[in-house]
């Protein structure tokens, strides 16, 4: 199997990376936290099994999940191991980015790591951009391949004695990342049945058996993220807690905001995300991380959508898990809205979405008024296009004609057709609210 991995970072851009810059990159703590990018119950694990292998091979390790994201690294101890010219550009985007693309993971897969019960040497293919050889020890669990430690190969490189007992540490990781997707699986569990409950002691029992999993974590100021449309279900297409910084629990919903997704038959999905702030005024985190969560879903698209539209919503802050029903709520009404009017997105706060605030709120069929059915039809799409525009401007034709690109009087002459299509007055307050309303309305049906 020949795949061509485009590198995201190429020579000329590392050679202007310094040595230092690169183990602060590595080794300093900040960007530990946010390199490695795992909760803390279990990165402390994490980093001495990795920390382990290392020493035994003494080589620096790197531990990535089975999607090739990054969760620890071992030590490095020298300046030259870090020299940029050694760094081939497989490698150097996975430490700029602390990832790998889909080419890159199919063509180490194509190795046959995923199969393997031991490690796999790994040619250094320098048309792939891979300028050096790697060695794959492969983490599993039962049976399953649950991630990979990677070495940089050299000459002579470890002994067969040396490799055994790395592959004994990796067990050891196995059983760890094993637990991790259980208690993974436990939350997700929990913060579904609170999004799904009914208002009242249902959802009030299932807040605090979320709070029980959750325990000293569940207190402090949170958000609700919603990402959708969301590619699948499957487990390998839904992120680990791990991989999303501050991320508290993350679960697959029905996704009802009318947008297009999946195949006629099949349902529609959204991402619920649970993420801690470290401040209730803060939302870069959260930002950040729908940011992330909408590359990954556009990545994990299948190819049928043709790059249908995704986006992200973010909720109100709030202190504590007993809102998190209301806080979904703003976060899905946030994405539908990001969805129907894309400057808005691709990542709405609530408090940007104006009055997409009330829209939302509305069941579709009560943004649909007799008075503007005509002007709806497909025959009179710009007309449609022209009247939403001069709303948008307050009324003002010298500003909307100047908008559509049209002379102002093309534009009293549209303004005279809206008019007879719609029998409403344009120059009346509550018409033009009618109007507006549903104009809007048509974009959170129709996105």
């Amino acid at each position: 199997m020949k795949v061509r991995i485009l590198p995201i970072v190429d020579h000329r851009q590392l050679s202007r990376i310094r040595g230092p810059d690169l183990r602060q990159m590595y080794e300093g703590p900040e960007i530990l936290r946010e390199n490695a990018r795992v909760t803390s119950d279990f990165r402390g694990d994490y980093q001495e099994l990795v920390d382990e292998i290392s020493e035994l091979l003494g080589a620096p390790a790197t531990l990535e999940s089975r999607d090739f994201e990054l969760i620890a690294f071992g030590a490095y101890d020298s300046e030259d191991e870090l020299d940029p010219s050694a760094l081939d550009p497989v490698r150097a985007r996975s430490i700029l980015t602390r990832r790998s693309t889909a080419a890159v993971r199919a063509w180490f897969e194509s190795f046959g790591i995923a199969r393997a019960a031991g490690p796999v040497r790994i040619p250094r293919t320098p048309e792939a951009g891979v300028h050096r050889g790697r060695i794959c020890l492969p983490v599993r669990h039962r049976g399953v391949v649950l991630g990979y430690v990677w070495l940089l190969d050299s000459t002579p490189g470890p002994s067969k004695e040396q490799l055994d007992a790395a592959m004994r540490v990796t067990a050891r990781i196995g059983t760890l990342l094993a637990d991790e997707a259980r208690h993974g699986a436990d939350l997700a569990r929990e913060l579904r049945a609170v999004l799904t409950a009914e208002r009242g002691w249902e959802r009030d029992m299932a807040v605090a058996a979320l709070r029980t999993v959750l325990g000293g974590r569940a207190e402090g100021p949170h958000t609700m993220v919603c990402v959708a449309p969301w590619p699948s279900a499957e487990p390998e297409a839904v992120p680990s807690v791990r991989t999303v910084p501050g991320a508290r629990a993350l679960c697959t919903l029905p996704w009802d905001g009318d947008a297009p997704s999946r195949t006629a038959g099949e349902p529609a999905l959204a991402l619920a995300l649970l993420l801690r702030l470290r401040a209730p005024d803060v939302l870069a985190p959260a930002a950040t991380a729908a940011s992330r969560l909408l590359e990954r879903a556009r990545e994990s698209a299948p190819a049928h959508r043709g790059g249908a539209a995704v986006a992200a919503g973010i909720a109100t802050p709030r202190t504590g898990l007993a809102g998190l029903g209301e806080a979904w709520a703003e976060a899905v009404a946030s994405a539908r809205a990001a969805l129907a009017e894309p400057r808005l997105g691709p990542v709405a706060p609530w408090a940007s979405i104006g009055p997409f605030r009330l829209l939302t709120a509305l069941p579709a069929h009560a943004v649909h008024d007799p008075a503007a059915g005509p002007l709806l039809a497909p025959a009179h799409r710009e007309l449609a296009h022209t009247a939403e525009v001069y709303l948008d401007c307050a009324g003002q034709a010298g500003r909307a004609a100047a908008a559509l690109g049209i002379h102002r009087q093309t534009l009293y002459y549209r303004l005279s057709r809206i008019e007879q299509l719609t029998g409403l007055d344009l120059d009346d307050g509550e018409d033009r609210l009618l109007l507006h309303m549903v104009l809007k309305g048509r974009r959170l049906t129709s996105s």
